[in-house]
């Protein structure tokens, strides 16, 4: 036999059945275009001298192993269309005396065609689109652009090597299932499944139970603590929900509409119902990969945008003041000292402080029980749910902050809550029990550090002697569960140049006398943030796409498979008297449910998870739900037209098969 006989059949066959081929090919390649993309960037030194680089490349660095991880996932899962669609081509080749191993040669000689071609194809491409994906992200990162191009030899050696490894494991998967299957099982691989599926009521219970458990674990949630536990969880117990609907839900939501004879018994839901229940095992998991793909868009594309969006709010959430002096060291000396040298460095900028916020604070964690905060920390769940952040401060900073004359008896505070949900009489706090004179509205204190975790207390005590008490009733400094503070901060009406000036001229004011001091500034951190939040939104929208992408090659096959599976029948219909324009509904009936069906249910998964996304937004220091809400339905409204597009798109290719 010709030597090159396999190798031109093999070319023949990937010519003949290009309408399944050329997607998955073109897919390959944008696959591992981005993996090249982003692992070029995770090893790219010119990011070295960006602030923040470290942060930026660890991220990159873990979007590379997302990628790697779902290209063999998705890559794998929608070869198995492939091979199925080519089953009966080879169990004819097997039946005409071709033997198993040549129908291997010629599996073989294909893979190496559609993985010559992919990856060729994808690192080159990645190598031309390099560059302005780094110029992209050094955009979104506000960093001055820099010129010349670089080729990594390491990247090209690991998607080489990353993508040969899976093609390989294709390879061999499908050559297994030709050797392990019968010629007249591969005749018939088009049609498994045919069989109508049984009612699976456990599956389906679970599923229910899975989904409601997840949705209450994401409603519920009180605090971002909490949240940081839970998500996970119910993120687990949400995908699970959804493939037990998918699987088993759907036929017996199938099945009680067969059974309702008004809504059956017409001709455009008779034909799609029953379509639908005899394929739906097979759909299922499609479309409930669908739905989970759509869901990680949704909540991937939102929260990146809102971050990087929500920056400035980020920031002045993270840094009340342009600039936050903090000491651990309270005593008088100390603090004239420290604020004489910040004022020192403010007259040599000429610059008047504003919005001055000065105070001393004795801070701690503690667990709310009631009307008593105390340090028991025993019960984790309590830990969870009710961790609080104490402060208190001396009347004497109260009322210098607020341009007040307040008084106070022994034994009276002020009482603030950060969630403001306090409203009792008395307060026990460290084993201090006082009455309430007020109930505080607000307190512009430092409250910015502790929101991203979780509520706080602000307790106004009549002095510092009693601040003393507390703190010394607890141990040494070294044992302390809590931490005395001095704090300085202002914002300055300067430009963010002078505002980096007078940060470097504190630390340098402070370095050698005030070593117990930290400065924080808004503007030093802005790099810092752009580098963190940037790269998550270039990160987002790279995963988006891929993900995006995905789902279009997932909805494109599965209506190629449901066009050839429905070809047949719906001929076998119109011979027996169902007209054309019947047939055209009863498909459009069916289709539109079962394309957006997937959608419908993301949507709700985002519904439902917006409460715990917000509180995990809040780790992050975004505090406007607001922006997080209109990215939410941004992002959905988008991403609804453009599966919409898809649908009409691949809806002409179904339609086509069937007609």
């Amino acid at each position: 036999m010709n030597k090159l006989f396999y190798p031109k059949l093999a070319a023949m066959n990937i010519k003949k059945n290009y309408q399944t081929y050329l997607p998955y090919i073109l897919t390959g390649m944008g696959t591992i275009m981005m993996y090249y993309i982003l692992h070029g960037l995770s090893v790219n030194k010119g990011l070295d001298a960006l602030p923040g680089s470290g942060s930026l490349k660890t991220i990159l660095e873990l979007g590379t192993y997302v990628i790697a991880i779902f290209s063999f996932i998705f890559l794998f899962y929608t070869n198995s269309f492939l091979i199925r669609r080519r089953k009966k081509e080879f169990g004819l080749f097997n039946i005409l005396g071709m033997e198993k191993k040549h129908i291997s040669k010629i599996m073989l000689f294909e893979t190496l065609y559609v993985a010559g071609i992919s990856i060729t194809a994808g690192i080159l491409g990645g190598i031309l689109l390099s560059k302005l994906m780094y110029l992209l992200l050094l955009k979104l990162l506000q960093f001055k652009v820099q010129m010349g191009f670089e080729i990594s030899i390491s990247t090209i050696l690991t998607t080489l090597l990353l993508f040969c490894i899976i093609y390989g494991v294709t390879l061999l998967n499908n050559i297994r299932q030709i050797h392990m299957a019968k010629p007249v099982e591969l005749l018939k691989g088009g049609q498994v499944g045919e069989k109508e599926p049984k009612s699976k009521w456990i599956i389906t219970l679970l599923g229910l139970i899975s989904l409601s458990i997840g949705y209450y674990l994401a409603v519920t949630t009180k605090t971002p603590l909490a949240a940081l536990n839970t998500f996970f969880v119910a993120v687990i117990l949400v995908i699970i929900g959804t493939y037990c609907l998918f699987t088993s839900g759907s036929i017996m939501l199938l099945k009680l509409l067969r059974r309702n004879r008004k809504y059956y018994y017409r001709s455009k839901h008779f034909i799609s119902v029953s379509s639908m229940i005899y394929r739906m095992k097979q759909n299922a998991v499609g479309l409930a990969n669908i739905c989970i793909l759509a869901t990680a868009i949704l909540v991937m594309i939102s929260t990146t945008v809102s971050m990087y969006f929500g920056m400035e709010d980020i920031i002045r959430t993270r840094f009340p003041r342009n600039i936050l002096i903090t000491s651990s060291v309270v005593t008088e000396g100390y603090r004239y000292g420290v604020h004489d040298a910040t004022y020192e460095v403010l007259k040599e900028y000429k610059v008047e402080p504003e919005n001055l916020l000065e105070y001393r604070c004795f801070e701690t964690a503690v667990v709310q029980k009631g009307t008593s905060l105390s340090l028991d920390r025993d019960d984790a769940e309590e830990v969870n749910t009710n961790m609080k952040m104490l402060y208190f401060v001396p009347l004497e900073d109260y009322n210098s902050i607020r341009h007040s004359s307040v008084s106070l008896e022994d034994g009276e505070a002020l009482v603030y809550s950060l969630n403001g949900t306090y409203k009792e009489d008395t307060i026990t706090a460290l084993g201090m029990t006082f009455r309430v004179k007020e109930i505080l509205t607000s307190f512009t204190g430092n409250e910015a550090d502790t929101r991203s975790i979780t509520d706080s207390f602000y307790i106004i005590v009549k002095d510092m002697e009693v601040i003393d008490e507390i703190y010394n009733s607890l141990g040494d400094a070294t044992n302390s569960p809590g931490r005395l503070q001095y704090i300085l901060g202002f914002d300055m009406s300067v430009d963010n140049e002078t505002s980096m000036d007078i940060y470097t001229s504190l630390w340098n004011a402070f370095d050698m006398i005030y070593d117990h001091t930290m400065i924080k500034s808004g503007a030093e951190a802005k790099s810092s943030f752009f580098a963190i939040y940037g790269g998550l939104f270039f990160l987002g929208i790279f995963l988006g796409a891929l993900f995006i992408m995905a789902t279009v090659l997932i909805i494109y096959y599965k209506q190629i498979s449901e066009g050839y599976d429905d070809k047949e029948r719906y001929g076998i219909m119109q011979k027996v008297g169902l007209s054309h324009s019947e047939i055209r509904k009863s498909i459009q009936s069916q289709v539109l449910t079962v394309f957006f069906l997937p959608i419908i249910t993301a949507a709700v998964h985002i519904v439902f998870a917006f409460p715990v996304i917000t509180k995990l937004l809040i780790l992050l220091n975004l505090t406007n739900v607001a922006l997080f809400a209109w990215c939410t339905a941004s992002t959905l409204l988008v991403f609804v037209i453009f599966y919409g597009i898809i649908y009409a798109m691949t809806a002409k290719v179904y339609y086509k098969i069937v007609s």
